[in-house]
């Protein structure tokens, strides 16, 4: 955990301390397996005791070549688009469901191949192409808004006043219910069992006349069912309750929690220049690698640094790129920063490869594997890479 009392993420861990990342070529993720396999443990005892079935979202963590690791203890996966319902297909496979607030005639053609469940937004949408999900075998859900908001940045809140996302009770009409197998609410980001059992509370007010009707619900996700403050316990016993309540199975898809705390984004400083304080210029960048420093935003927390003033010495690390607020955040260290000395940003397994840019033609960060001390780099970006994406 984050020696510093003030961190943002006290909950934040390094790799397995056995894992020497001085030798590893930067930028690159790092992503520790025997911390993945500690997160699948706790959310296989989840699925035993609550009798529920958790799924990989694959918006969140899509490093394929943990897959094999993932599918060990869950069933499935869920996709935001055909090529991520394509990837969990061939490289995971299990159930595959699929949501987006849209799908285009094309999306659907592709989709139907891929997918067990598929998940409309809006009614228009499930009277458009939910029959000929069916005729093929798919179980069909609506995403329904409970209109109940637990998310206090409105730009990750779901249910956030004239959001886009899910269907609010007034316009699931009597005619709709027989279309579809499932519901699926998603209202929580990086929150406790505790926001859940609020939701819970809110989603069968608006929706009960509608849940006994349906064969299964999809808590969607931003349960963080793997950070050690989470009470698992209570999620259980919320789980089984509305099972008993309803006889309807459940589904979570907490992507975060899958990937937490379970990767690294190791970099060295380039350059160091004079300012008010002394900037540090880093070969990776928050907006191209790290996004969510600048988008949610949130503080990264960073190995044996703290906030400015608590330790000997303060940097302001920018990134590599032209973008005048690729700006990571003001740090201090122990010792002075100089060019080659590598700065390991902590719990960046998630929503970082997903959303990573070749902004400027920056290369994508490695990526590497760290078991039991061990090292393997299984990939490497290039000029293909960045050149393919635009031509």
């Amino acid at each position: 955990m984050s020696a510093d009392p003030e961190s943002d993420i006290p909950w934040a861990v390094p790799c397995d301390p056995r894992t020497d990342v001085s030798q590893v070529s930067t930028p690159a993720y790092v992503i520790d397996l025997p911390q993945l396999r500690r997160n699948l443990a706790v959310l296989a005892r989840v699925q035993e005791e609550a009798g529920c079935q958790v799924l990989l979202a694959l918006k969140g963590f899509a490093a394929f070549r943990t897959f094999e690791e993932i599918r060990r203890v869950l069933p499935g996966i869920t996709a935001s688009s055909p090529d991520e319902a394509r990837l969990g297909r061939e490289e995971f496979g299990g159930e595959v469901h699929a949501y987006a607030p849209a799908y285009s005639e094309a999306d659907i053609e592709a989709l139907l191949g891929l997918v067990d469940h598929l998940v409309f937004n809006s009614p228009a949408q499930l009277q458009r192409f939910g029959a000929r999900a069916r005729a093929r075998g798919i179980q069909v859900g609506l995403r329904v808004n409970p209109e109940h908001s637990e998310v206090k940045v409105a730009l990750y809140d779901p249910c956030a006043p004239g959001s886009r996302l899910g269907t609010r009770r007034a316009a699931l009409t009597e005619e709709l219910i027989p279309l579809i197998d499932g519901l699926h609410f998603h209202t929580l980001c990086e929150l406790g069992s505790d926001a859940l059992a609020r939701t819970l509370a809110a989603f069968e007010a608006r929706f009960g006349d509608v849940i006994g009707r349906v064969r299964w619900v999809n808590f969607g996700g931003g349960h963080h069912i793997t950070r050690p403050d989470y009470d698992v316990d209570q999620l259980i016993a919320l789980v089984k309750g509305f099972r008993e309540r309803w006889g309807a199975r459940v589904y979570l898809e907490p992507g975060e929690a899958i990937a937490l705390n379970t990767g690294v984004l190791v970099a060295s400083v380039l350059d160091i220049i004079d300012g008010e304080l002394p900037i540090a210029i880093l070969d990776t960048s928050a907006t191209a690698h790290m996004p969510d420093v600048l988008e949610m935003p949130y503080r990264a927390e960073i190995r044996d640094a703290s906030r400015p003033g608590v330790r000997a010495h303060d940097y302001r690390l920018g990134g590599l790129t032209c973008l005048a607020g690729d700006v990571i955040g003001d740090y201090s260290f122990d010792q002075p920063l100089e060019v080659g000395s590598r700065v390991v940003f902590l719990d960046m397994a998630h929503y970082t490869m997903v959303k990573n840019t070749t902004f400027n033609g920056v290369r994508l960060p490695s990526i590497v594997h760290a078991d039991a001390g061990a090292l393997r780099e299984v990939r490497r970006f290039g000029y293909e890479d960045y050149k393919q994406r635009l031509g």
